[in-house]
């Protein structure tokens, strides 16, 4: 499915689907979030600039804007876009999302010390474009961060992920399904992304496995 809908364009989230995800993950995926804002700190100095390429509701954003660093959200859904904006009000804090593809980020050459992409970067159309626009707009010495879905993760791996988010009812069997259907079966493995490495100008890198995720580290 998730293979199918990208072939064609980069897939988004819209509409009562944006609202409905809002809504029902942001209190279980908080806590990664604040975990993924802690690894990308660990990596730049105050007042960087980092890159969110495909931020969704946002809450990754908001939680490194929350440490003091200069935000940029890129999000092709115009409908996340306002879900963004209101979150970061509310949390008062300043994050400029703005529209715009993975393959053809509006920003400028050479200016983040630091981009991150998570849970996004297996819906889009063309993965290697999307990795030499962030080598692009990345500064020199700077890092790009992927956490995805692994394509090998085992039912065990799923398991223990969702028991660690703490779903319940509908929220947990629905989570479950589409980690162990259309999100597994769009996701990529350790050797694709070695592949995918050979065609673009990201020459140094790290690939990790963690649970269910891969981190891949591109550094410039």
């Amino acid at each position: 499915m998730m293979k199918n809908m990208r072939k064609n364009k980069d897939v988004g989230i819209y509409g009562l689907t944006a609202k409905w995800y809002d809504k029902n993950s942001r209190k279980s995926r908080m806590a990664e979030m604040q975990s993924y804002a802690h690894e990308v700190a660990s990596h730049v100095s105050k007042n960087a600039n980092i890159l969110e390429v495909a931020p969704g509701p946002g809450y990754l954003s908001i939680e490194l804007a929350k440490k003091g660093f200069n935000l940029t959200g890129v999000e092709i859904s115009p409908d996340f876009i306002e879900i963004e904006k209101n979150n970061a009000k509310e949390a008062n804090v300043s994050v400029n999302f703005k529209e715009g593809n993975a393959s053809n980020l509006p920003c400028e050459d050479n200016f983040f010390d630091f981009i991150v992409c998570s849970a996004a970067f297996k819906n889009f159309k063309d993965p290697v474009k999307a990795l030499c626009e962030m080598y692009r707009v990345l500064k020199q010495g700077g890092t790009s961060l992927i956490i995805d879905m692994n394509y090998e993760a085992t039912s065990d791996d799923i398991d223990n992920e969702v028991r660690k988010l703490g779903m319940k009812g509908f929220d947990k069997y629905f989570v479950k399904f589409a980690f162990k259907t259309f999100l597994k079966k769009g996701a990529y493995t350790k050797e694709d992304f070695e592949t995918f490495l050979k065609e673009i100008p990201f020459k140094n890198y790290k690939i990790k496995k963690d649970g269910i995720s891969l981190y891949v580290y591109l550094y410039k």
